[in-house]
């Protein structure tokens, strides 16, 4: 039996690892999933929102009577509100119509301010990070409030090393490779480092839109997987931080999405049918001996709508 947690905040992390039984190749490596659905918003955001806003309070960033900006295309602004509400901080969130309107409904929910910049096609694009990016740092000048700033914000590599450590955990030490869709590249940067500490040889692999493949080389395009493929290469990616770069489609991520939930009994969002998409590859070229692990990013209780769309 747990102990009675001081708040919601003390039940980020510490989410399953379950293996897929059905969504699998053969003869290819076995396959778990970290079910980051179990964090209190549904989304492994809520690992990095919380560390970004303790390491701002422990440098003085962060004060009280403080508020909290910040860009998003919606499960970071989620996290963000959640944390936000429970410390007492005002926060302005930036998002975009391209984006689940039940993240935006769920931010304002949580008590977030929202600014909303129309995008040009429905879809995730260059200019639409952009423009959110500048929308978000005139904001925190005018009001002076600390903005987290993710696509440059290292803080958040903390929660990730963290994370890396539960995966070593659960899996004892037995992992070849890991595979993550990129969005501000700190989650495959710091699971990677983190796995990396404990064994040099596991493999990393980096996901990214097929529509707008900049980290291959690609053109920035318009595609419609939340919260990843930002159409330029981010701050935080590194050269040679992974292994190998796979391309997914949105149609693919999202027919892999809705076959996990009918298959798996797993309800995720699109990039975590994208990261099936790429880790049943990457079991392939491993083999059966080997044993890889991919994120379940977050919950399809965020994409209802847009799945709806697809049943009828």
């Amino acid at each position: 039996m747990k102990e009675i947690s001081v708040n919601i905040l003390e039940c980020i992390g510490k989410t399953p690892l379950l293996p897929l039984r059905k969504v699998i190749p053969k003869n290819g490596a076995r396959i778990l999933l970290k079910i980051e659905s179990e964090n209190p918003t549904g989304s492994m955001k809520d690992r990095m929102a919380l560390a970004m806003i303790e390491a701002a309070e422990v440098d003085g960033r962060l004060s009280a009577g403080g508020s909290v900006v910040e860009y998003t295309g919606g499960s970071t602004g989620v996290s963000l509100a959640l944390v936000c509400a429970v410390k007492g901080y005002p926060l302005h969130i930036v998002s975009s119509d391209a984006f689940s309107q039940e993240k935006l409904d769920h931010m304002r929910i949580l008590g977030a301010d929202l600014q909303i910049v129309r995008s040009e096609s429905g879809g995730m694009t260059e200019k639409l990070t952009r423009d959110m990016v500048e929308a978000a740092r005139v904001i925190a000048e005018e009001t002076g409030g600390f903005w987290t700033d993710q696509l440059k914000n290292t803080d958040q590599l903390h929660a990730y090393h963290a994370m890396a450590d539960e995966i070593w955990t659960q899996t004892d030490g037995k992992i070849d490779g890991f595979v993550q869709m990129v969005g501000t590249a700190a989650s495959l940067r710091g699971i990677g480092e983190g796995l990396r500490r404990h064994n040099k040889q596991v493999r990393l692999v980096a996901v990214e839109p097929s529509e707008s493949a900049v980290l291959s080389g690609g053109k920035p395009g318009v595609h419609k997987i939340d919260g990843v493929g930002a159409g330029f290469v981010v701050p935080l990616w590194q050269e040679g931080i992974a292994d190998q770069i796979e391309q997914v489609s949105t149609e693919e991520a999202t027919a892999m999405a809705l076959r996990l939930a009918r298959e798996e009994g797993l309800f995720a969002g699109t990039s975590t049918g994208g990261n099936v998409i790429a880790v049943l590859r990457l079991a392939e070229q491993l083999g059966p001996d080997a044993t890889v692990v991919t994120v379940m990013c977050d919950t399809g209780m965020k994409y209802l709508k847009a799945y709806g769309t697809r049943l009828t």
